[in-house]
């Protein structure tokens, strides 16, 4: 072992802003040992089971927890190692307080500016061969450690960049790195450093160096630890040892046990488990076994199955089965998460979970009233990014208070229970900054994905990219589906074996064939594949359970013009039964904004002069309405259309796609515009998909069905029956090929009913699935070029996912791999989805006398930015719930200085990227504004009208 260097000096800082500028600032060291003791505690308190292991296995050290354990520790404490070097002179206020010895080399060391993660990978061999590791394996281990050490802002460096000598500073500053370096692995109890270190586990280990650094960085612990250092280190780290529970607990983070209720007490369901929830219940702690790691999870079911509620016990199972703790619930939309949301916080609520981590995880979450805290007050956690700029570019992360720090940016997926949008989770393996931080926060929990289906190619690889990374953990999947072909979930779930480590050679020609309704369940332990299902006799009850005779007319209609086959005409005849008869409740789904407005009107026209707000019997929801609205209509919608009630006598929702996914209403009849049948399922779910709970239980209020609902009925209003071609606006939407596809399928259909769920996974098929389903007789006709078409877009969504995704987790040699890409890609540079553009408009009002207002009335003024642009959250929210999301290209040609927002909000991280469409108020009426060759409004009743 190499003599060991002298103590630390600690004019060495490592923090500075924000800080008390009268005391000198906190020394590098102690922020070192902070960051130290809050990585062994995460690995103690936070990290589950079976992290543990994953990490302990990548260090070469199965069975050797404790010693994984102090090395992780190490590789939080050496994290600022880099910060011993010019970094010291970028602050004149902290490098005032420097020794002589170290200062003495300033205008030497200040000639370049690099960044402290980049020297600290520069520096890590020397610290520890200082240290007396020098061996062939110790350099392996010191290649990793560095690659870490650069990733601790959130993007890993090449270990081939360097830094210029003189930035690092002579004999004195390699003396006090090693000094720390000593300091810390002394007080550590001088781990062991092992030979291996693999890609995968150092993934994690950055994500836990990344967590500890920014837990131990707030503002107001280092103000408190500031003002009274320990006289010794040892005293220090003792004590920083003792902050870290209480630094978790109030981030949100400690881990809560959940007393397990249950079936029907746990989610409040009146009645048992049905057959297939059942069969979770008895049969799939037989099919896990023992011995193996992780597993991937298939539950195949019509809609209003109850699948969300047979994931939770799945995930219950699985999670006591490998070690994870909580779990990640991710759905298509923001409108489905936050109804998800309500739903996993009752059931947590009932099982004693009222203080476990739950966060609402998609990009407008705060705005959710049932989510939102108008007390959320903003302070600076000092995690020292940017402190390498000049002045002038200097940028506290700002994070919320320490109790509300889980809602602060790119952290709340690090809860025990997340519920999201699939989107943020699909980041983790997109080459952004702290993609490790995401993977960290997956692997912990059980992985739920609802309405698997509704992913196109293009996200369809990023999702398998991250179930390669998942099986890689052992971390246990679960998908949820009603439509989704057999070729897409087979795909799936070889990505996650390839991960567990089965070799993709041996996964040709095999296939993994989920029944219907049911569940399949594969795993892999090293060595072989086994898969389980549900068993015979309970997916046989189960589809009796759930047997419908859905009766499916085909109304071919024209679009314009008049006429008995004209669209408006067809939707009035068949609706005349509840807005002029004996009433019910009818769900009529569009597949454009604009053709729901025009349908509203037409039928508030026919059968109820009263808006939507005035309590009228028509009533419209789609995505274009201002967030508050928005959310208050799904709620009005939800509330008069679930399983408990109050059911309306009459009602006719006007909706679009936002109907589709994980909302539970129940309709007495669904019209639908012609739609991919898959989707047209989804749909036809919606129908009559409370009737068995109704017929044991009652149905709400004692009001029963009309009777001209003599069973549940699908109008599909189809322009291709009528001899006519997919419009236009269509085009943009849904594909011609599975448009024609679907409208030939659904002609075929024998005896005008679907029998659910029998003809389900067989009519997905023969339109979704990998077959071409055109006549080949006729190769360059329409059906031909359209089938061309859609596979050629299909094909280059998939590979653009492949070019922008991080390589799979096996395959991953440098940690820089996770960050290949050129550039320093944020979040907003890149997209887990593919289409048009979009931004966030805000509607705002011009009075008469120039005044600018969020309210037609001009009651209340847009809010200002204070001088350093920023604005109380509360105002902020104001603003944020009064804004639409709208398609980038709206707004081309347009001029940009009429769309800028105020002045004061440029330097908002919010404010300061909305659009303002500022619309002249005259005598109290909103007038359009034209934007190129159309008008934009927003209307009270309908939305944002575009003409």
């Amino acid at each position: 072992m190499a003599r060991r260097p002298g103590a630390p000096d600690e004019s060495v800082w490592g923090k500075s802003r924000g800080l008390d500028p009268a005391l000198p600032p906190y020394p590098l060291i102690r922020h070192c040992l902070d960051a130290a003791a809050m990585a062994l505690h995460l690995w103690d308190a936070y990290l589950s089971e079976n992290q543990r292991v994953r990490i302990a296995e990548g260090l070469g050290l199965v069975g050797e927890v404790e010693r994984a354990r102090s090395v992780v520790g190490l590789c939080a404490g050496l994290h600022d190692i880099g910060k011993l070097s010019g970094f010291q002179f970028c602050s004149v206020h902290a490098g005032r307080y420097l020794s002589a010895e170290l200062a003495g080399d300033r205008s030497r060391m200040i000639a370049e500016r690099f960044g402290h993660d980049v020297a600290g990978m520069a520096v890590a061999g020397e610290v520890l061969s200082a240290l007396g590791f020098a061996a062939e394996e110790d350099v392996r281990f010191a290649d990793r450690l560095a690659e870490v050490i650069a990733g601790h802002h959130g993007r890993f460096h090449r270990l081939e960049e360097s830094v210029a000598p003189a930035f690092l500073g002579g004999t004195a500053w390699a003396r006090q790195r090693g000094a720390h370096a000593a300091s810390v692995y002394g007080l550590l109890g001088a781990p062991q450093v092992p030979g291996v270190f693999e890609a995968p586990a150092a993934v994690l280990v950055a994500g836990v160096v990344i967590l500890a650094d920014w837990l131990v960085s707030q503002s107001e612990y280092l103000r408190m630890r500031q003002r009274g250092l320990e006289p010794q280190l040892a005293d220090h780290f003792e004590r920083s040892v003792k902050d870290a529970p209480r630094l978790l607990a109030e981030a949100g983070l400690a881990r809560v046990g959940l007393r397990r209720k249950g079936f029907v007490e746990a989610y409040g369901l009146q009645g048992g488990p049905n057959p297939l929830q059942r069969s979770v219940l008895e049969e799939l702690r037989g099919a896990v076994g023992e011995g193996r790691r992780g597993g991937i999870m298939l539950i195949t079911a019509a809609p209003g199955d109850g699948k969300s509620e047979t994931a939770l016990e799945a995930e219950r199972i699985l999670s006591e089965r490998f070690g994870t703790e909580g779990y990640a619930f991710l759905l298509p939309t923001m409108a489905t998460s936050d109804q998800m949301y309500g739903r996993v916080a009752q059931a947590l609520l009932r099982q004693s979970g009222e203080g476990a981590g739950l966060t609402l995880v998609h990009s407008m979450a705060w705005l959710n009233s049932a989510y939102a805290d108008e007390q959320l007050e903003a302070s600076d956690v000092l995690a020292c990014e940017g402190d390498e700029v000049r002045q002038s570019g200097l940028r506290a992360e700002v994070h919320m208070r320490p109790q509300r720090w889980l809602r602060g940016s790119k952290r709340p997926l690090l809860a025990q229970f997340a519920v999201g949008t699939i989107d943020q989770a699909l980041m983790a393996v997109l080459p952004v900054r702290h993609n490790a931080l995401r993977l960290l926060a997956l692997s912990g929990k059980t992985f739920i994905v609802d309405e698997a289906h509704a992913y196109d190619p293009y996200m369809q690889v990023l999702l398998g990219r991250l179930l390669n990374w998942l099986g890689a953990y052992g971390v246990p999947v679960v998908l949820l589906s009603a439509t989704l072909p057999a070729s897409v979930s087979d795909r799936l779930i070889k990505e996650y074996l390839q991960g567990a480590g089965h070799k993709r050679s041996l996964l040709k020609g095999r296939s993994f064939e989920a029944p219907y309704p049911g569940w399949l369940y594969v795993d892999f332990d090293g060595e072989s594949v086994r898969e389980s299902r549900i068993s015979d006799a309970r997916g046989r009850a189960q589809a009796q359970a759930r047997s419908m005779r859905l009766e499916v007319v085909v109304e071919p209609v024209v679009r314009g013009g008049g006429g008995a086959r004209a669209r408006r005409a067809v939707i009035e005849r068949v609706l005349q039964p509840v807005g002029e008869g004996e009433g019910g409740v009818a769900l009529v789904v569009c597949n454009t904004v604009g053709d729901a407005q025009d349908t509203y009107l037409a039928l508030r026209e026919r059968f109820d002069s009263r808006s939507h707000e005035e309590g009228g019997m028509v009533q419209l929801l789609h995505a274009r309405f201002p967030g508050d609205v928005r959310e208050a209509r799904m709620r009005e919608v939800t509330g008069g259309l679930g399983r408990g009630g109050p059911r309306p006598v009459r009602r006719i929702v006007v909706a679009t796609q936002v109907v589709e996914q994980s909302l539970d209403l129940d309709a007495d009849i669904v019209i639908s515009d012609l739609a991919p049948l898959s989707l047209l399922l989804q749909r036809a779910g919606r129908c009559w998909r409370h009737e068995n709970h109704w017929m044991v239980h009652g149905a709400p209020g004692g009001r029963g069905r009309p009777v001209w609902a003599g069973g549940p009925r699908l109008v599909v209003l189809d322009p291709i029956a009528c001899g006519g071609g997919v419009p236009e606006q269509w085009g943009e939407v849904y594909s011609e090929h599975l448009l024609a596809t679907t409208s030939r399928v659904l002609a075929g259909i024998e005896g005008g009913a679907i029998s659910i769920p029998d003809d389900v996974q067989g009519l997905v098929e023969a339109v979704h699935g990998d077959s071409p389903a055109y006549n080949w007789n006729d190769p360059g006709g329409r059906e031909a070029k359209a089938w061309a078409a859609h596979k050629g877009k299909e094909t280059a969504e998939r590979s653009m996912a492949q070019l922008r995704a991080i390589p799979r987790a096996r395959s991953v040699r440098a940690l820089h791999d996770l960050h290949r890409l050129p550039g320093e890609e944020d979040e907003w540079e890149v997209s887990t989805r593919l289409g048009a553009d979009s931004v966030r408009l805000l509607c705002a009002y011009v009075q008469q006398d120039g005044r600018v207002t969020l309210d037609v009335e001009g009651e209340r003024l847009l809010p200002e930015a204070g001088l350093d642009g920023t604005m109380p959250v509360s105002s902020v929210r104001e603003v944020m719930r009064r804004t639409v999301p709208v398609r980038a290209d709206w707004l081309a040609g347009a001029d940009c200085g009429s769309f800028a927002p105020p002045e004061s909000w440029a330097e908002h991280p919010l404010l300061g990227d909305l659009r303002v469409l500022r619309q002249p108020v005259l005598s109290g009426r909103v007038q359009a504004v034209k934007v190129g060759d159309r008008t934009l409004r927003l209307d009270d009743d309908l939305g944002l009208v575009r003409k």
